[in-house]
């Protein structure tokens, strides 16, 4: 039966959402060039507007989530992105893997920021507030699905799947329910996805609060005043969005299996674009508060780092990557609507900018080489030009777009070594970077000259010489690219702890926020220049045998062959392939496939023996066990050193139908590695290739082969009863018991045969990890034989990928310890400001 309340009930509060924003646009307009007399009857109509619009807000994503919670798959959202199999948290992460629901998530978190402004602010209030209306009403015509003769506005989540697809299916039954959805996509099936997107849209909507107080500023006539209440937002949006990158770095690491956390795609490159321009931004405004220089610039950097988030969502959701990212989303018919949005706020930035520019104050004072303002600036242009060299290449698809509309045709392609291209450049700018802010932090705290400048440094210099000796000389750095990266790295950390050394001594907690981002940073470059620079394979194939023509060299020549219960070599380990593994519902762990049987239903299995984990039983044999999506297998792979167990590992792999076979990678953490290992190829279960049947005869006692295996047959034994067969009076059943050894693993075979009324009737065993079919074909009782029919295929394996990251949680480190800078630098900043509107001097 369709349900068509809910998704009325989104489409009405999307109608209410838009209309309200344009109101709440107006109003707050009429609030802020009304009189004093009519101000506070404005202000109050404003804000119930905005309310209204929160409300319609809320109710959008209430509703998009009842269509996935309850899966109503009459929905094309719900189909396309959801299915029965899903646990909870993963139907929120299918709530932002379209297009739409990342709209509403956006939309849903400027209601947020937009209802703590509204409680913190008093003079920027309507200024700020027709902005983020604004913002709200482009953002809500995305999903609002109208079509006005041949103009379609938005794209709907809540249009029917019968509106959308032509199935014949909708010809005979308009009703029609399909039974499940398509899914998830399985590289967004991980935890990180249900935080990541909510991040990175908060950073998104958060780069809007800087922006809107510099158009109030500038709308307003007050040039400089907004910079007080804007820098604590500012550094809010610059530790989200970098927050959100970090999060993507790590689903990367622990999801995707190309070895890495960042490999320079275009939809990377676009949010770290703002990103760079936005930690730019705050360190001019800072230089402005301290000495009412580089305003100018600052005005400048605060308009591109949210026109740059415009452009980022315009390269995702346009279709334009579509060729040259992975990330990226099909058009849905709103290239012209995200375009329309990014150029009306870029022109009306530069617009209201370029009518100010003459009013802007500016400082007379000549930047001394030995002046904070000189470094600053220094730092803000590298910061820019590393913004520049990356998002110049990413744009490519764009400009070849643009001359394709007039006509004519671009041969330019983005870099084929994304990795290799943009790492060339981005490291040096980084390693300039952390000099700079090395440096720097001298300038910030002491008035100092040249002399002093040198005293100052003399201690830091000599100390990260000698730490930096110390970590060449262990950790074997002697490219002399990464020797310059970690005098770099070193120097910013002791420098900046020097700095932080001074300020807990002399001052509050509250100022050390720089210098403890400054140290994430060098900690950060350590990181990334030992676990990718020095990463290394240790699973190159020592067979000397090519492991299949069809594969490329790489996987023949850098993947170790697993073959069940055989040890291999690994470089120092010892590796055993101990067979395939599911996640169960309140099960720790993992739980052997060969204790599973499905029932045929999504996600449910019967236990085939007792489930116990650590001396616990968790399921007893029959039990009905909720399997944790039955899609992924987890392979065991255990590792030995000296034959003494060290760990196991438990990448997994599923087959995907449209994507093909999808692995995640497991890790073991050491304190100085990482042991990174992934599946890429596994057996194929579902259409084995059988070989010619082989026939034993063979006598109680007897030891024998199959397939290479030592199999001893221990005798037969009369049954009186068979599991899931009736047995009747009359009836003879017999039970062979067979023992293979697979290496150190005794594996009991037992086919049976059963004599009805002079016909025979036989019941084959199946060993899936040995890739063999037993059958008790015949019993000769007067020569005491039993023959056995074998037929074989290939036994269970898998293909493994293993790399050592060395030093990696450096790098992890650092971006807590940055993330740590710049919460406490939001705190400063956020008293300054509160203190300022209590006293009554923010205006």
């Amino acid at each position: 039966m369709i349900n068509t309340f809910v998704g009325n009930l989104g489409h009405f509060a999307v109608i209410l959402s838009f209309v309200s924003a344009l109101v709440t646009a107006f109003s707050y307009y009429k609030y802020t060039v009304s009189t004093e007399l009519d101000k506070s009857s404005w202000r109050n109509f404003s804000r119930i507007s905005f309310y209204v619009h929160a409300a319609a807000s809320v109710t959008i994503a209430i509703s998009l989530f009842e269509i996935i919670y309850q899966h109503r798959f009459e929905y094309f959202y719900a189909y396309s992105h959801s299915s029965k199999a899903l646990p909870v948290h993963y139907m929120i992460s299918s709530f932002w893997e379209g297009q739409e629901g990342a709209f509403i998530l956006w939309i849903f978190w400027n209601v947020v920021l937009g209802l703590i402004l509204i409680k913190t602010n008093k003079f920027w209030e309507g200024p700020v507030m027709i902005v983020f209306a604004l913002v709200q009403a482009f953002l809500v015509s995305m999903i609002m699905g109208v079509v006005i003769g041949d103009l379609k506005i938005g794209s709907s989540p809540f249009v029917l799947l019968r509106d959308v697809m032509s199935a014949p299916i909708f010809q005979i039954n308009p009703d029609f329910v399909p039974e499940d959805g398509t899914g998830l996509n399985p590289l967004l099936q991980n935890i990180w996805m249900v935080i990541h997107p909510p991040t990175l849209f908060l950073g998104y909507a958060s780069t809007l609060v800087p922006f809107a107080f510099l158009i109030g500023g500038l709308v307003t006539k007050k040039y400089s005043e907004w910079i007080r209440p804007a820098l604590p937002w500012a550094i809010f949006s610059a530790m989200i969005l970098g927050m959100g990158i970090i999060m993507g770095a790590y689903w990367a690491y622990v999801t995707l299996n190309f070895g890495g956390y960042w490999n320079w795609d275009p939809v990377e490159n676009a949010v770290y674009v703002p990103w760079l321009i936005m930690i730019a931004a705050i360190h001019t405004m800072i230089t402005f508060k301290k000495s009412s220089t580089a305003l100018k610039t600052s005005i400048v950097l605060v308009i591109a780092s949210f026109i740059l988030v415009l452009y980022a969502t315009f390269l995702v959701r346009s279709g334009v990557l579509g060729d040259s990212s992975v990330h990226s989303f099909t058009d849905l018919g709103l290239s012209g609507q995200l375009l329309i949005y990014m150029l009306f706020f870029l022109f009306a930035a530069v617009f209201l900018a370029a009518r100010a520019w003459k009013h802007i104050p500016t400082s007379e004072k000549e930047a001394s080489v030995y002046s904070r303002e000189f470094w600053i600036f220094i730092g803000a242009t590298t910061l820019g030009l590393m913004a520049f060299q990356v998002i110049l290449p990413t744009s490519i698809p764009v400009w070849n777009a643009i001359v394709e509309i007039f006509g004519g045709i671009s041969n330019m392609a983005p870099p084929t070594d994304q990795v290799g291209f943009y790492t060339k450049f981005q490291l040096w700018f980084a390693v300039a970077l952390a000099m700079l802010s090395a440096v720097g932090q001298f300038f910030w705290w002491n008035k100092i000259d040249g002399k002093a400048l040198r005293e100052a440094l003399v201690v830091p210099y000599v100390v990260s010489v000698l730490i930096s000796a110390a970590i060449i000389v262990l950790g074997k750095v002697y490219d002399l690219t990464y020797i310059v990266v970690v005098l770099a790295g070193t120097f910013t950390i002791v420098a900046n702890s020097t700095i932080l050394f001074r300020i807990l001594k002399k001052s509050s907690v509250k100022l050390a926020g720089g210098s403890l981002a400054h140290i994430g940073l060098g900690m950060i470059l350590i990181g990334v220049m030992f676990s990718s620079g020095y990463s290394e394979i240790i699973s190159y194939n020592m067979s000397g045998l090519t492991y299949s023509n069809s594969w490329e060299d790489e996987m023949n020549k850098e993947h170790v062959l697993l073959w069940i219960n055989k040890p291999t070599q690994i470089k120092d380990y010892t590796a055993i392939y101990r067979g395939r593994q599911k996640k169960v519902v309140g099960v720790p762990g993992y739980v052997d496939v060969k204790l599973l049987e499905s029932t045929g239903k999504v996600n449910e299995s019967i236990a085939l023996n007792d489930i116990v984990v650590k001396e616990k039983t968790y399921f007893k044999k029959g039990d009905i066990v909720p399997i944790v999506l039955e899609e992924n297998d987890y392979f065991q792979i255990d590792y030995y050193k000296e034959d003494q167990f060290q760990f196991s590992l438990n990448p997994m792999s599923q087959f995907n139908t449209t994507m093909g076979l999808i692995s995640s990678p497991d890790s073991r953490r050491f304190i100085n590695k990482d042991l990174y290992t992934f599946v890429a190829a596994i057996n194929d279960f579902d259409e084995p290739e059988w070989r010619d049947d082989e026939t034993y005869e063979v006598t109680p006692g007897e030891t024998f082969y199959i397939s290479d295996f030592v199999t001893t047959f221990e005798g037969g034994e009369v049954l009186t009863s068979i599991d899931g067969l009736s047995l009747e009076e009359g009836d003879v059943a017999v039970k062979a018991k067979l023992v293979v050894m697979d290496y150190d693993v005794e594996k009991r075979i037992e086919p049976i045969f059963i004599i009805r009324d002079s016909q025979v009737g036989r019941i084959p065993v199946i060993e899936k990890e040995l890739g063999v079919k037993v059958e008790l074909t015949n019993i000769v009782p007067e020569e005491n034989k039993f023959v056995f029919t074998v037929n074989r295929y290939q036994k269970d394996y898998v293909v493994l990928k293993a790399i050592v990251k060395p030093q990696i949680n450096i790098l992890w480190a650092g971006t807590i310890i940055m993330l740590i800078g710049f919460s406490i630098a939001i705190f400063r900043r956020f008293d300054e400001f509160a203190k300022m509107r209590d006293k009554g001097l923010e205006s």
